[in-house]
């Protein structure tokens, strides 16, 4: 599993999917704000399924 995920793109990721999930365990959204497991998971691993899918990678570009 190779690293696909940027730094800005991962503690957006990380950012997001805390939110939504304590948005829900407080009740001010419904059940489907735990779906912010996924961002939050993807943003820990520094990989996304779906970025792999479309070759889309936003890490830095390793100098030459």
């Amino acid at each position: 599993m190779t690293v696909n995920i940027g730094s800005v793109d991962r503690w957006a990721r990380v950012i997001v999917g805390l939110v939504l999930i304590a948005l829900a365990l407080t009740g001010t959204t419904g059940a489907w704000a735990y779906l912010g497991i996924v961002p939050l998971a993807t943003g820990l691993m520094r990989f996304c399924p779906v970025y792999g899918l479309f070759g889309m990678n936003t890490c830095a570009k390793k100098p030459a």
